[in-house]
Parts: structure tokens; C-alpha cells; sequence
């Protein structure tokens, strides 16, 4: 075993650590008020911490394709992460009281549950459902891939595992197959026993580690690189100029209405994702809200900024990269002390762990909880219910990492793809039925199908174009098979936000109004305590 075997160490700590998260998490869950409301909401107890260091914002796209993604393209990939720092204001401020209020009028304990009781529809929840498995599956395929890769980094220094005689899938390595077994395993352990506390707690421990890695990886990059400018001249020598001016490296990657929809897609787009619609309706009270916005906006700069700036750095640091997803680990291992790599190594993989937590606890819920015990089972018992949940994870893990075996060159566009279909499909109906008494179930229904279908539709077109056109280049953005058609160079989830709206809009205008005790129970004067604190 070589210099790297300590890096290795420190990441079997992190998962060690995390599976005794679960343990406790499960043990708290049994003391609340019941499995569902434990296992898929945590008891609606989050903290101020827990509400803002929530690994979940913070996945494997911030640490494996957001770091490739700079590696590739140089400085204007700011432009791209620009507006993270405005997620807080975006999101909890704009929805968080609110959704905390009507999850505790409805008794909802998941999205899909909070938009049918919001709009009286049935099928608007289960249509919710079906589309948070389909879009959280694209997620978590992202994150196995982030997964895996960092195991890669550090798993060829055991002998045997690069072999020859080692199994190759799908073009990947043995290191790569055996490093995603072994993240599968441990991931889907701990969420199974602990649940939504047991992500939750993953989130915060592992969200500390993360502002540690980043930290320290930051003066050793700049230290070895010779500082910001030799790193830029090195990356303008070896990808052209593009890699210090916009709109990138010798491809219009990023120009300005590219920019202005990742501007949205991170402050806007952001406060219709699924998972952190539902940490919203978790909060213990407002006060609560309001300290989380604040440490949520300072821990996304601590953050963001020192990745542009390590990563630009790798240019003058490493050789030219055929994997650009693998320069998160790579650099790590380079630049510092085996130890501290294992330190370091332990943020993104922490999370991406904490991440799949999270996701595998929401389609878990969409399935046992809105599928399941609404539809077929009302009356099952909760021996039956936590079965199912524990298998659903189980099953849904495995489809992952399948999966990821065929994932795309770049983690990013799969980060992108989901996060854009998810604020198509679910932010509109979210803020209809949080804000505007006239909204109908058809209008909802209407602004969740059409948001999703213009993804699909511009979505399908770029893969269509790809597959059957050889020549084909959409000028903008990455080229590959899981790229997008840009309408007027906007990312496809911008059309879909505005389609979204207008036909949530007009349809809920031409059919008849809710009706008035709704109006009155959802938008009359009085506010449930426990939610206004």
C-alpha cells in the first residue's frame, strides 16, 4: 500500500462515522411521533444548523462537477455561481414561512402530500410522485458517479483491485466498479436505518467537514501553483484564451444569456427542488428560518469563492486531465500531506454521501408514503410501512449505481438536467398554492405538466440531434449526448419556468375558483403557532 492508504483511512472514518449518524438518528426517530413522521420528516425539529448546513445544497456538483467544470473553462464559471449567494434570500425567504404554515394546516409530510391537500387532487399528488422518483433518480445518478470517482482516487493502492484481470463495465475501471460498491453499501445503509434524521445529521456533520476541506485545499493550491495569474496564463497556454475571458475555453460556453439563466437556475430555479422544499416544511419556528438565511449566506461564500479560485489553480498544478469529473481528488492527492488529503477527500465525499441520503429519504417517501399507504394501503401497519421504506432505498440504490455505469463525461450536466427539471415541475404550483388564493388543482396540475414537458422536449431534441446528426454542435454550453436544445441560447429550465407560470396562470383564470372554506382555511387571518414562532 502506497502514500495514498492514509487518504483511504480518513474516508473509512467518514463512513464509520456516518453509520453511527444513523444509529442515532433512528434511535430519535422511534422517540418522536410516529415512523412516517419521523422516518420522511425528522419530527418537524430542524435547528438553525441543521436547516442551513444541509449537504444537500452542498452535493457532488458543488465539489466534482462544479470543480471539473472550472478546470475546463476557466474564470467564467463565477458567472455560473454567481448567484448562489442569493439562495437564502431566494429560498427560505421567499417560501419557507409559508410552506412551514401549510404543511402543519395539512398535516402534509412530503411535496406530493402538501400540493394534494393544498389543491384537493389526488391525482396532482401522484402525478408530484411519479416525478420526484424520475427526477431524484437522475440525481442521485450524479452523486453515485461523484461517489465512486473519489473511492477511485484512492482504492488502486490495495492490491488486487487493479489487477488486469479486474472487471470493466461500461468503459469504467476496476477501481471506479469496486469504489461505487463499496459507497453504494455504506450510503444506503445508514439512510435505511436512520431516515430523514439520519440525513439531516449526516448534512450537518459532513457540512462542516466540507468548509474545512475547502479551507485548506484553497493556500495549498495557491502555493503550489505560483498564485492566481501564473495558474491563468497556464490555462490560456493549454486551452486558449477563453480560460481568462468569457465566454470560455476557445468555445462559447458561457455567454451572457447562458449566464443569466445559470443566474437563475441557482436563485430562482433553486426554490423548486424537492428536497429543499421539504426541509422548509421541517423548521421549528421562524426565528429559526431567519438564523438559518443568515449562516446559510455566509457558509455558500466560504465556499463557492475559494473553489473558483483552487481550481483555476489546477491548470498550473496538473497534467491535462482525459476526466475532468476526477480533478477533485486528483488535486487533493497532488498538493497535500496524504493525511490531510484524507481530510480534504472527506468534503466532497461527505457531500455526495449526505446528498444521496437525502434524495434516496424523498423517493422512499414518494413511493411508500404517497403511493403506497395513500393509494393502495391506507390501512397498512407501520411494521409494513418501515419494510417497505427500508426495501424502497435498497432497490432505488441499486437502479443508481446500475446507472451510473453509463453516466455522462460530465457529473454537472446530470446535476443540471435534474435541478432544472425539478424547478420546472414543482416551483410554480408551489408558490400558486402558497400565494395565490384564485390558483385552481387544474392550473397547478397544468404549470407542474408543462414545466416538465418543455424539459423533455428541449432536452429530447438536443439528444435526438446528437444521436442522428454527427455534425451536429448547438454552438453554446458543452457538446455531448445529454446536452440540451438553447432556444435563443436560454437554458432549457428558464422556458420551462416561464411556460410553467403562464399556464398555471390562464388554465387556473378559465376554470372555477376554489372553494371558499379552502380560501378560508389556507389564506384567512389566523397562523398556526408552532409554524410563526
Amino acid at each position: 500500500m502506497d502514500n495514498t492508504t492514509p487518504a483511504l483511512l480518513g474516508l473509512v472514518l467518514l463512513m464509520a462515522a456516518s453509520m453511527a449518524i444513523g444509529v442515532a438518528a433512528n434511535k430519535a426517530t422511534e422517540a418522536g411521533g410516529g415512523f412516517l413522521k419521523g422516518f420522511f420528516l425528522g419530527n418537524r425539529s430542524l435547528g438553525s444548523w441543521s436547516m442551513a448546513l444541509t449537504a444537500t445544497v452542498m452535493s457532488g456538483g458543488t465539489f466534482m462537477g462544479f470543480p471539473s467544470l472550472i478546470y475546463s473553462y476557466g474564470w467564467v464559471l463565477a458567472l455560473w455561481i454567481a448567484s448562489y449567494m442569493m439562495v437564502p434570500l431566494c429560498s427560505f425567504a421567499v417560501l419557507g414561512k409559508r410552506m412551514g404554515q401549510l404543511s402543519r394546516l395539512t398535516g402534509a409530510i412530503t411535496l406530493p402530500d402538501l400540493l394534494r391537500e393544498r389543491f384537493r387532487s389526488p391525482a396532482l399528488g401522484m402525478g408530484a410522485s411519479f416525478l420526484i422518483i424520475f427526477i431524484l433518480a437522475f440525481s442521485l445518478i450524479a452523486q453515485f458517479k461523484g461517489g465512486a470517482i473519489i473511492l477511485q482516487a484512492v482504492l488502486p493502492t490495495i492490491p488486487g483491485v487493479t489487477d488486469s484481470a479486474g472487471i470493466h463495465i461500461a468503459d469504467k475501471s476496476p477501481a471506479f466498479i469496486y469504489g461505487l460498491i463499496v459507497f453504494t453499501i455504506v450510503v444506503v445503509s445508514y439512510t435505511v436505518y436512520g431516515g430523514f434524521l439520519a440525513a439531516v445529521w449526516t448534512d450537518l456533520f459532513q457540512s462542516v467537514l466540507m468548509a474545512i476541506g475547502v479551507l485548506i485545499l484553497f493556500p495549498l493550491a495557491l502555493m503550489k501553483s505560483g498564485g492566481l495569474a501564473a495558474a491563468t496564463a497556464a490555462g490560456v497556454e493549454q486551452v486558449g484564451s477563453g480560460f481568462a475571458f468569457a465566454p470560455g475555453a476557445n468555445r462559447e460556453f458561457l455567454p451572457v444569456t447562458l449566464a443569466a439563466s445559470f443566474f437563475m437556475m441557482w436563485s430562482i430555479a433553486g426554490m423548486g427542488q424537492p428536497a429543499s422544499l421539504v426541509r422548509m416544511m421541517a423548521f421549528r419556528d421562524t426565528k429559526t428560518l431567519r438564523h438559518a438565511m443568515f449562516l446559510l449566506a455566509i457558509y455558500n461564500t466560504l465556499i463557492y469563492l475559494p473553489l473558483v479560485f483552487t481550481f483555476i489553480c489546477a491548470r498550473a498544478i496538473l497534467k491535462p486531465l482525459d476526466r475532468p469529473d476526477e480533478v477533485m481528488p486528483t488535486l487533493a492527492l497532488t498538493v497535500a500531506n496524504p493525511w490531510v488529503a484524507g481530510l480534504i477527500l472527506a468534503a466532497p465525499f461527505g457531500a455526495v454521501m449526505a446528498t444521496v441520503s437525502g434524495f434516496l429519504v424523498q423517493i422512499s417517501s414518494a413511493v411508500v408514503q404517497d403511493l403506497y399507504h395513500r393509494f393502495i394501503n391506507p390501512h397498512a401497519p407501520e411494521r409494513t410501512l418501515r419494510l417497505l421504506s427500508q426495501w424502497s432505498i435498497i432497490l432505488i440504490g441499486a437502479i443508481a449505481a446500475f446507472a451510473t455505469l453509463h453516466s455522462p463525461k460530465f457529473l454537472q450536466a446530470i446535476v443540471v438536467f435534474a435541478g432544472g427539471a425539478a424547478a420546472s415541475a414543482f416551483l410554480v404550483p408551489s408558490v400558486m398554492g402558497a400565494f395565490w388564493s384564485r390558483a385552481t388543482r387544474q392550473g397547478a396540475m397544468a404549470a407542474m405538466w408543462t414545466g416538465m414537458w418543455t424539459m423533455l422536449v428541449f432536452y429530447g431534441h438536443g439528444w435526438y440531434m446528437n444521436a442522428f446528426h454527427p455534425g451536429y454542435d448547438p454552438g453554446i454550453g458543452e457538446k455531448g449526448s445529454f446536452y440540451p436544445f438553447y432556444l435563443f441560447g436560454v437554458a432549457p429550465y428558464v422556458w420551462g419556468l416561464i411556460f410553467s407560470a403562464i399556464s398555471g396562470v390562464v388554465v387556473s383564470l378559465m376554470t372555477p375558483p376554489p372553494e371558499t372554506q379552502d380560501v378560508e382555511l389556507f389564506f384567512g387571518t389566523a397562523e398556526p403557532q408552532s409554524a410563526s414562532g
